[in-house]
This record gives structure tokens, C-alpha cells and sequence, in this order.
């Protein structure tokens, strides 16, 4: 496997459109989340509704309770009734509140759970319907290994994207609240947070390109890791000395993709120090106007706690926000990737109407000039190759590497199409059987073959896997039925 060297520097650092355009996924990506368990899915979303008033309701309680602390101090006969019910709400709601934010957390990650599991068997699925083709093609397996890859990512997607909407409830009750108050602060809530905002997104699309380029690299990094230390492989690596030359190729490689990513760490730490003492300066200038509003006479010490506190707490809902919609534009952008590969169409030859399969086989196998040459490629592995292999013969192909013999059996077994010819099964173009039953009809023992991590039972229902699933699904207890869907 070659090793690519390439930088940061050949990828596009900001594309705006590109993070937009992926952004049209989400809305499917909302929808099979939801599908996965609608009940848990809505109670999430109920539980986010009422976490997301808590932050300016106690905020507003904290309120009243320093302007009652204010007027009982102030009073000549004390009443402090008023005071512990105030006292008494600001902790009802706190402690509701975590017990809520507990749920979620909760929630969060049993729906997360559940997502990965059906699409990492929606992907093993989509898998086994595409072409041999496809999948031998090494661009077309780059897409299936970042689809693969990103399950990890899915997930965190999803928490990301029912905390946006959470922050998004908060931050409208906390504007509000500003608003009833002291509109010029949000002026320099914005001002405060937009350049750091572009900043993330910047360096979130440089982030994805980074790692997309990388994907052939990474792949031979985890062949790396798993052949320097694996059982299978262990008696290769001391009998012929490999353990250093594997160590060393893959510290190599590992280096140059830490170096890569680190000029990009490093550049985007930079620039967020920056634009953070833009935001810093913003708030302070936010804090002393709040002051000289209540030493003006203009607002109680109340609202001070009040404005202050929902300033701060609606630019770090803001910053959050900013943050978490470029880690969603960035998600976006894998979340392509995964969606093409589960959009992919098999490829289906109209031109031949499906006849039914033979019961039995009776003449045999036809070769009629059959030609083929691999995808992308000009030279003809087979060249007008005719030949009969009748009902009940047996017939060795013996040849030279690369002389074609595997070709003809992926062509037997309908891995592949012939360029030209026709391929006979008791005289009927094998074209017309329905792929996956024609598949079904042979045993096959590849030179490269797999030897399944499995039991022996499960190994040998390999042959005949429809049953060995009735087996397995007769065990299977009735409230499991969601694992089985």
C-alpha cells in the first residue's frame, strides 16, 4: 500500500457552502434518530424544554431574592416569609433540574446506543449488496471506511444536535430577559462571539479535509497496528524478523499525520486566543454599563445579579452554540459520506428478464467468447475464453498468476459481468437468475479464504445461514425483538 505524503496545505481551508450543503442531511440523520425509539425519543426532547427555562428562572428568583433580602434589611419589622418561599423555589428548581439533566444524559446515550446498532447493520447490509467491483475499487472503499468508521461519530452528532436545540429554548428566554432590560447588550453579545464563530467554522472544514485525505494512510495504519500485534501474524513477524520494520513504518506514518494535525491544532489555538480577548473585552464592556445603570438609580442590585448573570450566561450559551453548530456542520460533512455509500443503488441489468433458477443442475456451464477486463483498466484479462463444463464433471485450471483463473470463477459466480460473451447455466445467460439466490447455489473455497472468529456451531451454519438464524432467532427473549428489527 503506497504511502501519500500530503499537508494541510494542499486542502481547502474554509469552505462555507461546502459546510451548508452537508447541513442537508441532518434532517434525515433527526429522522432515523427519532425512529430508532420515538417514546425516548420525545421524552428527551421534553426533558431539554424544561431544562432550558431553568437558567433564567433562576436567574429571575436569585433576583427577587436579593430585592427581598434589600427591602427586609431595610424594614422596620422583619417578614421573612416571602424570603425562604423565594429561598424554597431556587431549590426545587435546582434540584429538579439535575434530576431532568440526569434523564437526558441518561436518554442521550441509550438513544445513541440504539443508532449505532442500526446503522452499523444497516451498513453491514448495504455492504453485502454492492459490487465486488465496488468494493476492490480503492476510492469507492475510502467512502465505506470513513462510512465505518464514523459510527463513534454519529453518536456524538446526536448529542450535539438535541443539545443545540436545548441551548436554542434557553437562549431565547435569556434574550428576553436582556431585552426587557438592556437591549444594547446584545449588541455586544454578537460582537463578542461572531469572529470566534467563523473562526471554528474555518478550521472545522480544514479539520474534515485533513482527515478525508488521510483515509487510504489511516487504513494502513490500523492493517499496521493489527498485524504487529496479533496472534495470526506472530509467527511470520519472529521468524522473519518483521517486528521492526512494522514498528518503524508505522511510527513513520504516525508522525507525519501527527505533524500534519498539529500545525493545524496549533494554528487553531492561535486564532482562538484571539478572537476569545475580542469576546472578554466585549463582556467587560457589557459589565460596566450594567453598573453604571445601577449606580445611576436606573435598575435595583437585583436586576444587576440578573443582568449580569444573564449576559454571562447567554454568551457561553452563544459560544456553545457557535462551537456546537461547526462540530455539526463538521459531523455534516461525515454524515455525507455515510449517507451516499447507504444510497448506493446495486447495479441491475434490466435487459434480462429474471427466469426462474433450475431446480437441478442438467448440462452445465457454457463459456461463449467471453471477454472481461477489470473497472478503469484497458487490458483484457480474459480474451474470447469458450469452453463447456458440463453436469458432473471436473475440470483444474492451471496457469500462470495473473492468467485469469480466479477472474473466471468471480465471473461464475457473477462477482463481476463479462465485458462481451455470454456465461450459459443449462442454456439460459446466467444474467437472467436473480443474483443473490444464484449466489446461494455454490461452495466456494477461495485462496483467500476467511476463517470466521466464530463457534463451531456457528461455522457450520455458515453453509445453510437461513437456518442457523431460525436457531438464533428462537432464542432470541420477545423484548430483544428491537435488536432482531
Amino acid at each position: 500500500m503506497a504511502t501519500r505524503l500530503k499537508s494541510i496545505s494542499d486542502q481547502p481551508s474554509f469552505d462555507l457552502k461546502a459546510n451548508f450543503e452537508a447541513m442537508r442531511f441532518l434532517p434525515r440523520f433527526y429522522r432515523e434518530v427519532k425512529n430508532t425509539n420515538r417514546a425516548l425519543f420525545f421524552a428527551n426532547m421534553l426533558g431539554r424544554a424544561f431544562s432550558a427555562l431553568t437558567p433564567v428562572a433562576t436567574l429571575w428568583v436569585g433576583k427577587m431574592i436579593i430585592d427581598e433580602i434589600i427591602l427586609q434589611v431595610n424594614a422596620p419589622v422583619k417578614d421573612l416569609y416571602q424570603l425562604w418561599w423565594l429561598v424554597g423555589i431556587e431549590l426545587a428548581i435546582l434540584v429538579v433540574s439535575d434530576i431532568i439533566n440526569r434523564l437526558i444524559n441518561l436518554s442521550d446515550g441509550l438513544l445513541g446506543d440504539q443508532y449505532s446498532i442500526d446503522s452499523s447493520v444497516l451498513l453491514i447490509n448495504k455492504t453485502s449488496e454492492v459490487e465486488l467491483s465496488q468494493l476492490e475499487d480503492s476510492e469507492f472503499y475510502d467512502k465505506l471506511e470513513r462510512a465505518r468508521q464514523q459510527t463513534t461519530g454519529r453518536v456524538g452528532l446526536l448529542s450535539n444536535m438535541l443539545g443545540q436545540v436545548q441551548d436554542l429554548f434557553a437562549l431565547v428566554t435569556l434574550i428576553a430577559g436582556l431585552i426587557y432590560f438592556e437591549p444594547w447588550l446584545i449588541l455586544l453579545v454578537v460582537i463578542s462571539i461572531i469572529p470566534s464563530f467563523l473562526n471554528e467554522i474555518k478550521f472545522s472544514n480544514t479539520s474534515y479535509s485533513l482527515s478525508k485525505s488521510w483515509t487510504p494512510e489511516r487504513r494502513e495504519l490500523d492493517y499496521l497496528r493489527y498485524i504487529g500485534a496479533n496472534d495470526k501474524t506472530a509467527k511470520e513477524l519472529k521468524l522473519f524478523g518483521l517486528a521492526n520494520f512494522i514498528a518503524t513504518r508505522f511510527k513513520e506514518l504516525s508522525v507525519k499525520y501527527y505533524l500534519e494535525n498539529k500545525k493545524l491544532s496549533i494554528s487553531r489555538s492561535q486564532w482562538g486566543a484571539f478572537y476569545n480577548l475580542i469576546g472578554t473585552l466585549s463582556y467587560y464592556a457589557a459589565y460596566v454599563l450594567i453598573i453604571y445603570r445601577v449606580v445611576s438609580g436606573n435598575i435595583t442590585i437585583g436586576d444587576l445579579t440578573f443582568l449580569s448573570g444573564s449576559f454571562n450566561k447567554l454568551k457561553s450559551r452563544l459560544e456553545a452554540t457557535f462551537i456546537r453548530f461547526t462540530r455539526i456542520s463538521e459531523s455534516a460533512l461525515n454524515l455525507r459520506d455515510y449517507f451516499e455509500f447507504v444510497d448506493l443503488k446495486p447495479n441491475i441489468d434490466l435487459q434480462f428478464e429474471e427466469r426462474p433458477l433450475p431446480t437441478a443442475i442438467t448440462q452445465g456451464f457454457t463459456f461463449d467468447d467471453v471477454k472481461f477486463s477489470y473497472p478503469g483498466s484497458d487490458t483484457d484479462v480474459l480474451k474470447g475464453v469458450s469452453f463447456e463444463l458440463k453436469a458432473g464433471e471436473k475440470m483444474a485450471f492451471v496457469g500462470e498468476n495473473g492468467a485469469g483463473k480466479t477472474t473466471l470463477i468471480k465471473l461464475i459466480l457473477r462477482f463481476y459481468e463479462p465485458t462481451s460473451g455470454r456465461i450459459l447455466l443449462d442454456g439460459v445467460d446466467i444474467r437472467h437468475f436473480n443474483k443473490a439466490a444464484y449466489q446461494t447455489f455454490f461452495g466456494v473455497i477461495f485462496q483467500d479464504f476467511v476463517k470466521y472468529e466464530l463457534s463451531i456451531r456457528d461455522n457450520i451454519a455458515v453453509g445453510k445461514i437461513d437456518e442457523g438464524k431460525m436457531m438464533v432467532a428462537s432464542a432470541v427473549p420477545q423484548n430483544l425483538a428491537w435488536h432482531l428489527r
